[in-house]
């Protein structure tokens, strides 16, 4: 486990100097550039494409985990358990419609930019939130349940004090899925114009400059760890606490 934090450690700081600093890594990345191209994307910041990138897909998860969570908590009040289906549909669409196919419908009411790769995004990321709290809300212990009614709580005081805090770490997985295919797929919306790391991928394919695909898919990769790493920490935690 000292490893594993110690490579992590590793890999944020090694993302960190690549993000303030790319120059320093121009003679490993020089190899992959054809024909005397520049080996370090210079056309915008990547410092400033990795934060666009983040604030675009934190905006989604957050959209999508308010969405998904109210669904599912609806859906399993005992008045609302017959808008299960129509619920799981809403859910379903970002899987029905893939992410390119959603762009091009949102490009043409919403012009080019940041909000038809944000839809797309919110779209994609509901269902995993979504199931994850159905399972969370659903597989509750009944007697902790019980315990709180014969203590005089009402519906919504169990909801909120024991049935959303026991089923959180379920919930939180759904999130740090939604959130890593988010960070992924966020990079398709460069392709209509809205500022993420797919800029330097784009530009690398368009170019056949792999310097610059490397840089951009790295960038998304190492998030990718981090991120990851750092939701699997909440979600022990959260377990360590409710066990």
């Amino acid at each position: 486990m000292r490893a594993g934090t110690i490579a992590k450690a590793a890999l944020l700081l090694f993302l960190c100097a690549f993000l303030f600093e790319p120059e320093l890594f121009k003679g490993l990345l020089a190899p992959y550039a054809r024909n005397n191209a520049p080996a370090i994307y210079t056309q915008n910041s990547l410092l400033r494409l990795t934060i666009n990138h983040l604030v675009l897909v934190g905006a989604a998860t957050l959209t999508a985990t308010l969405v998904a969570v109210t669904l599912g908590i609806l859906t399993t009040r005992a008045g609302g358990r017959e808008f299960l289906p129509f619920s799981r549909a809403i859910a379903n669409i970002g899987q029905t419609f893939p992410p390119v196919a959603v762009l091009a419908i949102a490009v043409p009411v919403f012009g080019f930019g940041s909000v038809p790769t944000f839809i797309a995004l919110v779209l994609y990321g509901l269902l995993p939130i979504f199931e994850n709290t159905l399972t969370g809300l659903t597989e509750l212990d009944a007697s902790v349940v019980d315990a709180g009614r014969s203590m005089g709580m009402t519906e919504p005081q169990l909801l909120f004090k024991v049935e959303l805090p026991l089923a959180l770490p379920v919930i939180l997985s759904g999130i740090r899925l939604s959130t890593i295919i988010s960070l992924a797929t966020a990079t398709i919306g460069s392709t209509v114009a809205a500022s993420t790391l797919g800029e330097v991928i784009v530009a690398g394919l368009l170019s056949g400059n792999t310097a610059f695909v490397l840089q951009g898919g790295l960038i998304v990769a190492a998030l990718a760890i981090l991120i990851n790493s750092a939701f699997v920490l909440g979600e022990q935690k959260l377990r360590a606490k409710t066990t």
